[in-house]
This record gives C-alpha cells, sequence and structure tokens, in this order.
C-alpha cells in the first residue's frame, strides 16, 4: 500500500471534519483516489489498445462508516447531502456513490448501507478523470470496510461498471484502472485487453523538464452524445473488417467510409504512439516523447475530431512558445491539455497559453505542473 499523500492527509481532515459535522459521529476510515493525466493513448481503451496515464496529486477522498440508511455529503456544489432509501436513479454527483455501491452488489461483493462525506480538489469537468476518483475512492473504502479482497483489476471492471450502467457514461477502463493502479513516479504502461501494465519510470526532473497540465476551463463531459458517436465508429469499423476490435484491424486496411477510416487511423497510429513512447522512456530519454505527444493530438483533432477550439489554442500557443510537445488529454470536447516544456521555459509558456486564450476570447485556462503521484489508497 502507498505511503499516503501529504495533500491527501489534508484533504482528509476536511472530509472528516464534515462528516462529523453533518452525521455527528466519527468516520471508520477515510480513503483517497487520484485524478489522472493520460500522457498517450487516447480512445484506445475501449479499442482494446494501449495506454500510458499518470496519476495526479489532486485526490477525491472519502470519510466512510456503516449505517442504516444510505447518506451522501459532498463538501463541494454547495455541501449538498442526499439521502435515499434505495441505491436505483440516484442522480448527480451522488450518482457516482451509489452507483459504485449498486455496481458491487451486482457484480456479488454485497455492501450493506454507509454514510459517506466527500472532499475532492480534482478539477471538475477538466478531464482529469474527476469522476473516477470520486468512484475510486468510495470502491477502495466499500471493498475495506466489508471485507472483500478484490483484485484492483477487478475493482477498475466494477467501477466501469458503475459508468457503463449506472451513469450511462459509454466510457473504457483507462481512467478507474489509472486511479487505482498509478505508483509515484512512473507512467503506467497498460495492454487494455489483458489488462497487463508495467510502471515506466517518468522522471522529468533529471532531464530539467516539467509537464504544464493546462485546463482550459471548457467542461468536458463522457455522457455527451459524441463521445458515444466515436465508440459506435470504433465498432461499426471493426464490424466491416471483420475484427473484434480496432486493436486487430490490418495498419493499412482500408473502408469505404472516409470517416470510418479516419476514426481507425487514429486508433492504429495511437497504438503505434504508444509503443513508441515506452521505449523512449525506458532508454531515460524523456524529452524525445515530445514530438509524439504533438503528433497525438493532431491526430485527435483531425481523425478522430474530438478536440476543441479551446484545446487546439492550448496546444499551438504552449508549441509556438517552445514546449518539446504537447496534446490535448482525456476524452476530449474540452478538458485539458499537456505541455511538456524544459523547466526553465514554463513561465514563458504559460503565459502565451494564456494570452492566446485572451485573444481568442476563451476562458482563461489554468495552469499547473503536473507530477507522477500514487494511486488510490487508504489515508487514515
Amino acid at each position: 500500500m502507498p505511503t499516503p499523500d501529504i495533500h491527501a492527509i489534508e484533504l482528509a481532515e476536511t472530509a472528516a471534519a464534515a462528516f462529523r459535522d453533518v452525521f455527528g459521529a466519527e468516520p471508520e476510515g477515510l480513503w483517497a483516489a487520484p485524478g489522472r493525466v493520460n500522457l498517450i493513448g487516447e480512445h484506445t481503451d475501449y479499442n482494446e489498445g494501449f495506454v500510458m496515464p499518470f496519476a495526479l496529486p489532486f485526490y477525491s477522498v472519502a470519510a466512510v462508516a456503516k449505517s442504516d440508511t444510505w447518506e451522501f455529503h459532498s463538501t463541494y456544489g454547495g455541501g449538498d447531502t442526499v439521502r435515499t432509501d434505495t441505491l436505483e436513479g440516484v442522480e448527480g454527483w451522488a450518482g457516482y456513490l451509489a452507483g459504485v455501491a449498486w455496481a458491487m452488489n451486482e457484480s456479488g461483493y454485497p455492501v450493506d448501507p454507509v454514510r459517506i462525506a466527500i472532499n475532492s480538489d480534482v478539477p471538475h469537468g477538466g478531464g482529469l478523470s474527476s469522476s473516477a476518483a470520486l468512484e475510486c475512492s468510495v470502491i477502495i473504502a466499500l471493498a475495506d470496510l466489508f471485507g472483500h479482497e478484490i483484485d484492483r483489476t477487478e475493482l477498475a471492471r466494477i467501477v466501469q461498471k458503475t459508468e457503463n450502467e449506472y451513469m450511462g457514461a459509454p466510457t473504457g477502463i483507462l481512467d478507474q484502472s489509472a486511479s487505482l493502479l498509478c505508483t509515484e513516479g512512473n507512467v503506467m504502461f497498460m495492454d487494455c485487453r489483458d489488462f497487463s501494465r508495467e510502471q515506466v519510470p517518468f522522471d522529468l526532473a533529471a532531464g530539467g523538464l516539467v509537464m504544464l497540465v493546462i485546463d482550459t476551463q471548457a467542461p468536458h463531459r463522457h455522457v455527451d452524445g459524441e463521445y458515444g458517436a466515436r465508440r459506435a465508429d470504433c465498432e461499426e469499423a471493426a464490424r466491416q473488417l471483420g475484427v473484434p476490435f480496432l486493436r486487430d484491424a490490418p495498419r493499412h486496411a482500408k473502408l469505404d467510409d472516409e470517416r470510418l477510416n479516419r476514426r481507425m487511423h487514429h486508433i492504429l497510429t495511437e497504438n503505434e504512439r504508444v509503443l513508441a513512447t515506452v521505449a523512449i522512456l525506458k532508454q531515460g530519454n524523456v524529452a524525445g516523447i515530445g514530438d509524439l505527444l504533438t503528433a497525438s493530438h493532431v491526430s485527435l483533432r483531425d481523425d478522430y475530431e474530438v478536440s476543441s477550439v479551446e484545446l487546439d489554442s492550448a496546444v499551438d500557443a504552449a508549441l509556438g512558445a517552445g514546449a518539446l510537445g504537447a496534446r490535448m488529454t482525456g476524452g476530449g470536447f474540452g478538458g485539458s491539455a499537456i505541455a511538456l516544456v524544459e523547466a526553465a521555459a514554463a513561465p514563458k509558456v504559460e503565459a502565451a497559453v494564456i494570452e492566446a486564450a485572451a485573444d481568442k476570447g476563451l476562458p482563461v485556462p489554468r495552469v499547473f505542473v503536473a507530477r507522477a503521484a500514487a494511486g488510490a489508497h487508504r489515508v487514515l
């Protein structure tokens, strides 16, 4: 089990205080799960391809105790409290909590009513997996409280069931796996077919580099129809080719439908970029992945058509100011971008990104330096 992150402990103290204030009792424990950045490998997870995320030092913390009723409290969004007699049909932020308990019961890991107080600083709507962090903090809490020893790969599948069947979001398994399985100081190379994984060292400081995360402040939502439409395109392309998933398509396959060809081209070339990134990082050459990041963005923009004016502005401005590579990260249609930058150039790149947004009348981006943090863990 990873050592609790200092920042996670601070968030946990607030969650525990909220639990006491709202429920008049002490929580039985506090569990934290991080948001994530996907270094490269976008929309490949539901095509049984390759991904490469790392955990961010932003966490959702769940303060939890057994109870006679289901009660959910959030310290954000106005400090709402939701009480329910049934796990069916809970909506909004509380739906992610109820959905995890529902999915555990459906998956053969019974849980009884609990009280949960949630505190999180994972940017909401930023494409940094705020919902997965929320769900993963709750699932490790429930597994601990009810004595279920569940492999973390299985936990990720249960959280995916929450997203797909309870919340109605057709997501793959990337976000949950990243929150549950990433380790400090590494990016996680994962094969989404067999869930085999390898922690690959990601030492930015040794190369005099930083990774900037640019939250464009343009909200990103997985439940919107465009995400599902991309997944449907991939499924149709695979059907026409007679393969189980686009990962299995021949490299130079060709379909009559040009849109489906573009979708397929992105998946095939993105998988190649992930494998190339792994090889370069294993050589200790972090700066060498810059061109791959930028190529990934171009593919997501042109072939997969999931970028946005805000994301393109951030990427173009970062590259123009000297970033070694930049790309949108996450599902797209808003959210965040990342930029690999020489540490000395970070202020210049940040200023250029903010200035470009202002010139275009876009929301002011939030820019911060990312590090590869610890995955989900019990805090106290």
